[in-house]
């Protein structure tokens, strides 16, 4: 392990109440959230930490955090010879503090408490809610080589996508010298940025932060406690306010990454892990996407046409059409059903065939898909139970919607957990 990742603790900001992926975040916090049919948003920041030699983590939640914890009690254990540990800090009321987190740096002042007797020289502040594979051991090295105070790692966007983020200019040593948050359309050109050859043909011009932070221990703490001891953001606060006083150093990086903020990012990202060459890259040997061992059967398939699609493990599926599509661990799918464009998260747990039987009786679906369904353009949350000859239809044709059991957002249809759609139900 280098010496520079062994100097650095890693804390992983869980978000708020995720209410732009509502309702899968209906029952569990932003990172808990299921991608790529048998991960969680949270893997990926940590599995970054640990391809990175950084074994060292706190993840900050507040929110719907039970499956968040049992995912990580669950799933990252160290050597009993080693120091790495992932640890959950909830929002925790206290004799001198009363308020939940306000914000991103309120957030991590409140867990300074917890982290400042450990031995370390960096703090990597990460975000919960991002799809990316990235060395931080480069980015540390960089920092410590150009004596930053503080790092913060950039991409390169376009200037359609300049106005969703918090852009920043630079000097010849990549310095940054002024930081604007969401800039509008009109003054985008004085925030055009060199950012190298390849991404100017790619007219990504403008350098957006991507909300990855690297602060010299010394300065995170008097940052927050001293310095700025009411700013509750990040973005909005203390990289602006540490511009003119601090060496703030941009880390360029061109690789893939995407912000997992709303539905149709979320909805985006999964299915472009069904290309024939994804971005998001899961069969690299070096960088592993780590999550639950879950001990599975592998998936058995019978008389159906796929077309890219990502399977996970345990499933059972009869269906007779499934194209592009992410179908998650212990999918069952019925005889007969075509599925196009569609995300299932699939099932905690089989049933037998006795619980099927009695709960046919009783008018219940099998959980799973059933037999001559039609589902387009749709999220399956997890445990639902799907009839016979149910039909959802997402599109643009479809207005934003709140169903009891389903949501509409920019025409995808969302069905939520557990939710269970009786024969020939319609979307």
């Amino acid at each position: 392990m280098s010496s520079i990742s062994k100097n650095t603790v890693a804390v992983i900001l869980g978000g708020g109440a995720g209410t732009r992926l509502y309702p899968l975040t209906m029952a569990r916090s932003k990172p808990a959230v299921p991608i790529a049919g048998k991960y969680r948003l949270v893997d990926i920041p940590i599995s970054n930490c640990i391809n990175s030699n950084i074994n060292r983590m706190f993840v900050l939640t507040q929110f719907n955090s039970a499956s968040l914890n049992k995912h990580i009690k669950n799933t990252y254990h160290f050597s009993a010879f080693s120091t790495g540990f992932v640890d959950i800090l909830a929002a925790e009321q206290t004799p001198d503090n009363q308020s939940w987190f306000q914000g991103t740096a309120d957030a991590v002042r409140k867990g300074l408490k917890h982290i400042e007797n450990l031995d370390f020289d960096y703090v990597l502040i990460l975000s919960g809610d991002q799809l990316y594979q990235m060395d931080f051991g480069e980015m540390i090295k960089a920092h410590k080589n150009s004596n930053a105070d503080l790092s913060i790692a950039t991409i390169p966007v376009n200037e359609r996508d300049a106005t969703d983020f918090g852009i920043m200019k630079t000097n010849e040593e990549n310095i940054i010298t002024s930081f604007i948050e969401k800039p509008k359309r009109e003054v985008l050109s004085d925030w055009i940025s060199d950012t190298g050859e390849q991404m100017k043909k790619e007219h990504r011009n403008y350098l957006a932060s991507m909300g990855i932070y690297v602060f010299n221990r010394q300065v995170l703490f008097d940052f927050l406690q001293n310095v700025h001891p009411h700013a509750t953001d990040f973005g909005k606060e203390i990289i602006p306010n540490s511009i003119a006083n601090y060496k703030v150093i941009s880390y360029q990086y061109d690789g893939y990454w995407t912000d997992i903020g709303n539905i149709a990012s979320f909805f985006e990202a999964n299915l472009l892990l069904t290309s024939e060459i994804p971005q998001f890259n899961l069969f690299d040997n070096t960088r592993t996407v780590y999550t639950r061992p879950r001990m599975l059967p592998p998936a058995k398939i019978s008389g159906t046409t796929l077309e890219k699609t990502v399977i996970a493990e345990g499933c059972i599926i009869h269906a007779s059409r499934i194209e592009n599509c992410i179908v998650g661990i212990r999918s069952r799918i019925g005889h007969g059903t075509t599925i196009l464009n569609a995300y299932l998260m699939g099932n905690d747990f089989y049933e037998t065939i006795e619980e099927m039987a009695n709960n046919l009786l009783k008018g219940k679906p099998k959980i799973g898909i059933g037999e001559r369904c039609y589902i387009k353009d749709a999220i399956i949350d997890k445990n639902c139970r799907i009839g016979n000859d149910v039909r959802i239809n997402g599109g643009r044709h479809l207005e934003n919607y709140e169903h009891e059991l389903y949501t509409i957002k920019e025409g995808i249809v969302v069905i939520k957990k557990g939710a269970i759609l009786p024969d020939g139900f319609v979307v």
